[in-house]
């Protein structure tokens, strides 16, 4: 609900549109929580997390090669990230 109200404040801050994500993506409400990384990458393209988010909501919503590039961005963008790697050898294959 809180960060529902600050979107409402700062609908171009890309912090604010993450965190939201994240929130609903782990409250289950996949497609909205897409929507919102979606948005939060738009904001911010060299935001790691938000397209790493963006695939894994990608992927449970059945997108599964926006998934894997965004998942390959996220790579590129943070090449030590073990969990990214992981995540690209699941929704891959």
């Amino acid at each position: 609900m809180l960060l529902g109200r600050a979107k409402l404040l700062e609908p171009e801050k890309g912090s604010i549109r993450e965190t939201l994500a994240r929130a609903l993506f782990l409250s289950g409400r996949t497609k909205p929580a897409r929507r919102e990384f979606a948005k939060a990458v738009q904001i911010d393209p060299v935001n790691d997390y938000a397209h790493f988010g963006l695939a894994l909501a990608c992927a449970r919503t059945g997108q599964r090669t926006r998934a894997i590039a965004h998942l390959k961005l996220a790579i590129a963008m943070r090449p030590g990230s073990d969990e990214y790697r992981e995540a690209l050898v699941r929704i891959a294959g």
